[in-house]
């Protein structure tokens, strides 16, 4: 039987807008991805803390606050000193392109903007769990 994807799905900060993570929660949960919403306004530690506790493939990170630049480095950086740093992180939100290349350079694997289709992002997650994922 081949193993569930697992993600989590945060919320970083005091962003309180989260109707797009649910979207995007609900859609991969309807492909057959297992999904773990933190709900909003988490820590990264936290957010660390469960994807490691709950042995996720990926993170998910949605971020519309502008903090862009200072949460997903920290969250690479608290995966790493867990030593969790297979977990691959993934985000979304209001990024502009010139981050979104200085993100990739750091380690975050992918970012989608507003209007990605979901099933862009599902079709992505699933290529990327079965080639680079510790558990394939």
């Amino acid at each position: 039987m081949e193993k569930k994807i697992r993600i989590l799905i945060g919320k970083p900060g005091l962003d309180g807008h989260d109707r797009g993570a649910k979207v995007v929660a609900a859609a991969l949960r309807d492909a057959g991805i297992e999904v773990i919403y933190t709900g909003l306004h988490q820590t990264c530690e936290s957010i660390v803390e469960a994807a490691i506790q709950e042995d996720v493939d990926i993170i998910g990170l949605s971020i519309l606050s502008g903090a862009h630049m200072t949460i997903f480095p920290k969250v690479l950086d608290l995966l790493k000193q867990k030593g969790a740093e297979d977990i691959i992180v993934i985000g979304g939100g209001i990024i502009p392109e010139e981050d979104i290349k200085k993100l990739n350079e750091v380690g975050i694997k992918k970012l989608f903007t507003p209007g990605a289709p979901t099933k862009e992002i599902i079709e992505y997650i699933k290529d990327l769990a079965t080639k680079d994922t510790k558990r394939h």
